[in-house]
Order: C-alpha cells, then structure tokens, then sequence
C-alpha cells in the first residue's frame, strides 16, 4: 500500500523556522514529482513548492519564494520543504503529494498529483 506520511508541523512564532518531512512507503517516489501543498479553511488547496522527476527543477509559490526550500532524499525515499521566515499567512495544513509515471500537466496543479498525504498542521503565532 502506497502512503505519504507528512511530519514536522506544530505551533511556531512568527518569523522562526520548521522543517516537514514527508516519508513515502510501499512503492520507490525517486523518480516521481513531489510538491508540497496547503489549505486553509474556507479556501482552497494552494501550490507551495514542488521538486520535478529528475530533480533538476524546483518550483515555488511567488508567496514562499526564497524562504521555502524543497529537497529530497532519494535513499530515504522523503521529502521536505524547510520553512523559514514564517509569516502569519502560512499557517495552513501542509499536504504532500506526489505523481505517478504515467502523469501529465503542471507541476503547479494538484491534478497533477495522484499520491497524498493526511496533512500536518502548520500554525504561525504573533
């Protein structure tokens, strides 16, 4: 069974730093596309970052752009999206996601993704 466990959310004052982890199982994610997704409630899901197959190519939210990092260890087969800076505004629940071989479309669209994971909850404190 395919799962993404998200990690690493918690309660953090504006301005500081958190790291989330996204383990995945039952199958090998090194050449898939992960991203990093988030809701808050009442809106939709938003694109945070996302890592493309090779690697090579990351993406980011112009919102998160140069405080947000994504990186990945194949050898772990995990994620991660550090977190710096954090504003007031990126409190949200953090989804993981990542797609399948056969999948198509931008890496900024959450059709793109066909894995997911339960969330982690991220709050910014004043």
């Amino acid at each position: 069974q395919v799962q993404l466990v998200e990690s690493g959310g918690g309660l953090v004052q504006a301005g500081g730093s958190l790291r989330l982890s996204c383990a995945a199982s039952g199958r090998t994610f090194s050449n898939s596309a992960m991203a990093w997704l988030r809701q808050t409630p009442g809106k939709e899901r938003e694109f945070v970052a996302a890592l493309s197959r090779s690697g090579l190519t990351t993406l980011y939210a112009d919102s998160v752009k140069g405080r947000f990092t994504i990186s990945r260890d194949n050898a772990k087969n995990t994620v991660y999206l550090q977190m710096n800076s954090l504003k007031l505004e990126d409190t949200a629940v953090y989804y993981c996601a990542a797609d399948q071989v056969y999948s198509s479309g931008t890496l900024y669209s959450e059709r793109r993704y066909d894995y997911w994971g339960q969330g982690t909850q991220v709050t910014v404190s004043s």
